[in-house]
């Protein structure tokens, strides 16, 4: 009787190793990634992302990546920006035609920019003069190189197929709704100006792709 009980008490434990063996081995299974599989890759941009707007800048109040992918199918007006310029009062204009024409799909995107000696504050006294000083609401950016060699992609991009680099603060790029180049003004012109507002109200009247 003693022997009998014992076989089966000796078979009740295999059997139960054998299942907790089992169990073991599919959470390895499960929980381990395969030998082949290649580590996870940063997301792309999207697959619809025009070539021009395929950069990334940190955002001026608070650093943080963005990817100018985001305005596709917008008209973007793109200005090299500094804070002890002649032009600096051009940031009222700029916010006046933002606040105009955003509902219709225009974005400006202000980048800060040292190039020509003028802009030496630290990122957050830049947010806080431009939006004591103008109200700026639309999105800028931390300081950008935006000439010569050290000049961020986009603007490389920008005078490549403008033809005409920065020659100032205040330099402006204006980009279509299917992310190519439109027109470029130069310092002299303001935000407000009849060449401008034609030119944004005309890329506005195209239909994103």
């Amino acid at each position: 009787m003693f022997k009998a009980v014992g076989k089966k008490l000796f078979l009740g434990a295999a059997a139960a190793l054998r299942v907790g063996l089992a169990a073991w081995a599919l959470c390895l299974h499960v929980g381990a990634p395969a030998a082949s599989q290649a580590p996870e890759a940063a997301s792309p941009a999207p697959a619809t992302c025009p070539a021009l707007l395929n950069h990334s800048f940190l955002r001026l109040q608070d650093e943080k990546p963005q990817n100018l992918c985001q305005y596709r199918g917008q008209v973007i007006l793109v200005v090299n920006t500094a804070s002890y310029c002649g032009f600096t009062p051009q940031y009222k204009g700029l916010e006046a035609i933002y606040s105009k024409y955003k509902e219709r799909g225009l974005v400006v995107l202000g980048f800060p920019s040292n190039d020509f000696a003028q802009e030496t504050g630290s990122s957050q006294q830049i947010a806080d003069f431009c939006e004591s000083t103008f109200g700026v609401k639309f999105p800028m950016f931390t300081k950008t190189a935006v000439t010569g060699e050290a000049a961020a992609p986009l603007f490389k991009q920008l005078a490549s197929d403008s033809g005409q680099k920065p020659r100032w603060n205040f330099y402006k790029y204006l980009i279509g709704r299917d992310g190519k180049f439109v027109e470029s003004f130069s310092s002299m012109t303001g935000p407000e100006s009849r060449s401008i507002t034609l030119a944004i109200e005309k890329s506005l009247a195209v239909k994103a792709p």
